[in-house]
């Protein structure tokens, strides 16, 4: 794994599966995000209200929350090669549904199921830590994030020159359609260039499939706490859907949609149950446990990293339109900005993560987070513009530099189930971003940043908790024998 230096500009071994990686995750964002810089030509098409496109746009993240959390199961379970072919064949489906959609109805369902192409993330997650030794591995999946997260803003530059190319008003039923024909061609490409680990390595994987593994009791209730947030995010979409939000559901539909989010939860805690069961009858060796604090420290940091991003990105251009008093073309222009810096931000919050440690680099970055947000709260129209952006832009490099490093620490924890637990991490970021666009809904945007200024605080004491990766890693192969993997 680690018999040639990471070199960007090669496309061979290790570095062929990176660049694949970052390739499909970048595809699965163009086509997530597809709608976001078409939605004036959507909405004129299709005769949608402006309650209507809000909606959209909920349930664009809905069913990523959940999809983030199976996919990581599956991954861990068949390996990423075929999963992530899977997801980019399948998402192409709602992707040319919603390209060909006459009416709402048709836009929304397919937009809902859309979402699920956004845990396509936890598979590269898993793809580049079996390929990538511990002292490159943070700045390996760095650039596949940072690299792969830029397809939402490299959709909303190209994708309204294409609808123009294709002319007429069907012209963002052909950009769109195109990006899921992308989406189905990748898919095949990933399939036939790729294997789930270098050559003689061995692919761990979980016991049992059905829920996350822990290793103690304690671990076992702090699992099942955790969940509860998820569940919640999805409540809360629930409610925004409802005569309280927007008014698309009615208050029986709202009530259904709790009642099942319940009975799902009810039937995720028993399967969670059913998969660590032998925990409460012997306790597991003490070489093969890992402890889950280590999960629940990185899921709260990436709930406000990238919680943060995903909310800023949604309100930066009105916001600097509305305080700046600027075109929306222009303001829009401004805001990419803050999204632009995820190319070298998130690559560079890794490698400094890999070169200076895990837990210190954390620290700093979540402390620079809480300043940078902290500061942003205070922009207001006596600011000079320029500076204003400085400030987005200072305060995005510490947000999506943490991301890096939070995702540095995620492979270390424990092999075989790397994808659940990126899958719950990545989970958080979009638990984040519902809980900082509701509050956005009622508040000033002074006091939004403030919010998120505020959590950041709280990760940066939970970042206390963590106890930096050192030594090895126990996986028990299929024949009994033990393999060390290094994680520092």
């Amino acid at each position: 794994m680690s018999d040639s230096k990471l070199n960007l500009f090669s496309f061979t071994g290790k570095m062929k599966i990176l660049h694949l990686s970052w390739i499909a995750f970048f595809i699965t964002f163009f086509v997530w995000f597809n709608h976001a810089p078409l939605l004036g030509s959507i909405a004129e098409s299709l005769g949608l209200s402006k309650s209507e496109i809000k909606t959209l746009l909920i349930l664009n993240v809905a069913l990523t929350i959940p999809a983030r959390v199976i996919i990581g199961m599956l991954t861990d379970k068949f390996g990423p090669r075929i999963v992530y072919a899977a997801l980019l064949a399948l998402a192409s489906i709602p992707c040319f549904a919603f390209a060909l959609s006459q009416d709402f109805a048709q836009a929304a369902i397919s937009r809902f199921l859309l979402g699920f192409i956004g845990a396509g993330f936890v598979v590269g997650i898993r793809m580049v830590s079996e390929w990538f030794p511990a002292n490159e591995l943070g700045t390996a999946e760095g650039i596949y994030g940072g690299w792969g997260n830029f397809g939402s803003a490299a959709g909303a530059m190209l994708l309204p020159t294409l609808a123009l190319l294709f002319g007429g008003e069907d012209g963002w039923r052909y950009a769109v359609g195109l990006t899921g024909a992308m989406s189905l061609l990748f898919s095949v490409i990933w399939y036939r260039s790729v294997t789930d680990t270098p050559k003689g390595s061995t692919y761990f994987k979980p016991k049992k499939i059905g829920g996350l593994e822990v290793t103690s009791k304690g671990d076992f209730i702090f699992l099942l706490i955790m969940k509860l947030p998820m569940y919640a995010a999805l409540a809360l979409l629930t409610w925004k859907l409802s005569p309280a939000g927007v008014s698309i559901f009615t208050d029986n539909i709202a009530n259904i949609t709790y009642l099942i989010l319940g009975l799902i939860l009810i039937y995720d805690c028993y399967s969670a149950y059913q998969v660590n069961k032998e925990i409460f009858e012997k306790p597991v060796p003490e070489n093969q446990r890992y402890k889950f604090k280590q999960v629940a420290v990185l899921n709260v940091l990436y709930f406000a990293t990238f919680g943060s991003e995903l909310a800023v990105v949604s309100m930066l251009p009105l916001f600097f339109a509305e305080v700046f008093e600027l075109d929306m073309v222009y303001a829009g222009l401004l805001a990419s900005a803050y999204a632009f810096m995820n190319l070298m931000s998130r690559p560079g919050g890794g490698w400094i993560s890999d070169r200076f440690g895990r837990k210190k680099t954390l620290l700093i970055l979540t402390a620079g987070l809480a300043a940078g947000y902290a500061l942003m709260s205070m922009i207001d129209s006596s600011w000079p513009l320029a500076l204003a952006v400085v400030m987005a832009m200072a305060c995005s490099f510490f947000v999506q530099a943490g991301e890096g490093a939070v995702f540095a620490v995620v492979p270390l924890i424990k092999r075989r189930l790397t994808g659940q637990i990126a899958g719950m991490t990545g989970a958080y970021g979009n638990v984040g971003a519902v809980f900082y666009l509701t509050v956005l809904s009622m508040v000033s945007y002074q006091v939004f940043f403030t919010v998120i200024a505020a959590t950041a605080v709280l990760g940066f004491l939970a970042l206390l908790l963590l106890e930096e990766p050192k030594g090895h890693m126990v996986e028990v192969n299929e024949d009994g024998s033990v393999e060390l993997i290094k994680v520092n």
